[in-house]
């Protein structure tokens, strides 16, 4: 029987060296999202810290990773997140603490925040890398990823903040409310923080993947 593929998402922050609080900032909101990833079923480990400005997890809903992806960016802002994604099987029980499992996924997943970190992918830089045993899934998957994370990296931090009231309460209407915005700003905000791009992403992205592994 084959053994089932997983993806395994390693994260660091950037810049983590200029932030006295990074531990403690990064482990509530961490907590924060393992919650709700794991009420929905989205994760199968709580995000764990396995060094000081890096965190893991193993998923074994494999076109949820896109939204996972795009949903850490959101929660854990203002830090910022380079993030490699592995494909494969993973040695033994799926138990906690993450950094002591391995196999397949793992291993594609170091190398693949790896590339991120040493930028061997593209002549621009990206922050998102995915490693699998499919060759040309990875070439398209990175290149989706490397010209959407071109404009995840034009983003401000009132873009990003009009964008997580706009995922948690999708109309306009709520967010300028609650945001205390009109709704033209709030549109303006949406717009050119590249948040019709983003989610075009994740829906495609999400699509390929279900394609290559469902």
């Amino acid at each position: 029987m084959p053994s089932k593929t997983y993806a395994v998402l390693i994260a660091d922050v950037m810049g983590s060296r200029s932030r006295r609080d990074l531990r403690g900032l990064l482990g509530k909101k961490l907590a924060v999202i393992s919650r709700r990833h794991l009420r929905r079923k989205l994760i199968q480990l709580p995000y764990s810290v396995t060094a000081g400005d890096e965190f893991q997890t193993v998923i074994h809903d494999l076109p949820a990773v896109p939204g996972i992806i795009q949903e850490l960016r959101i929660a854990l802002r203002p830090l910022s997140l380079r993030i490699g994604v592995g494909f494969g099987s993973v040695s033994g029980r799926i138990q906690a603490p993450v950094n002591r499992l391995g196999g397949e996924a793992f291993l594609s997943a170091r190398q693949a925040i790896e590339n991120v970190k040493a930028g061997n992918l593209y002549k621009f830089s990206v922050l998102t890398a995915f490693v699998s045993r499919h060759e040309h899934f990875d070439r398209t998957i990175n290149l989706i990823y490397g010209l959407h994370d071109t404009l995840v990296l034009k983003i401000s931090a009132r873009q990003w903040e009009t964008i997580a009231e706009f995922m948690d309460k999708p109309t306009l209407e709520q967010t300028a409310r609650s945001l205390h915005l009109d709704e033209s700003t709030v549109s303006r905000n949406l717009k050119r923080g590249y948040y019709w791009q983003l989610s075009e992403t994740v829906k495609m992205a999400g699509l390929l993947i279900r394609h290559t592994y469902c």
